[in-house]
């Protein structure tokens, strides 16, 4: 499985000595869920086995390695991320794990941008600075049309 290697790397989740804290970027209402999240060095939240918010962690860690560029509507990877040569690879599947991910990742984004495009600007923001982004070469998201 290709994300069952996250919880042995866990590198989403510890923000190095000498790296600035790392706000996680929540939708809105995510916030009133957790009022905010922030990495200092490791997540409160991370257990021995990964995320122990399961289905309820936040979008902005579910979507990761990917980032979403919502003016491009494109997506990129944190370059560091150890399972991205997998994932990519993957991708050429379409019922791979990988492709489900992008599929999954994809439908929320389409509804985030009805109702929370604010949350899709802040969290590119926060990853542009954050990560060394490599673009993913898979088409983007096509332009909505105005209702």
């Amino acid at each position: 499985m290709l994300f069952e290697y996250c919880a042995e790397c866990r590198r989403c989740c510890n923000v190095d000595e000498g790296h600035p804290a790392l706000d996680v970027t929540l939708t809105l209402v995510e916030q009133a869920k957790f009022g905010s999240i922030c990495i200092e060095r490791n997540c409160v939240y991370l257990g021995a086995s990964g995320c122990t918010l399961g289905q309820e962690k936040p979008f902005s860690c579910s979507l990761y390695p990917l980032s979403f560029d919502p003016h491009s509507r494109t997506f990129s990877y944190d370059s560091e991320c150890p399972v991205m040569p997998a994932y990519v690879s993957q991708l050429k599947d379409k019922t791979s794990e990988a492709s489900q991910h992008l599929q999954e990742v994809t439908e929320e984004i389409l509804r985030l941008e009805g109702i929370d495009p604010t949350f899709l600007k802040e969290n590119r923001e926060v990853d542009v600075d954050y990560f060394d982004l490599i673009k993913l070469s898979h088409s983007a998201l096509p332009v909505r049309s105005a209702k």
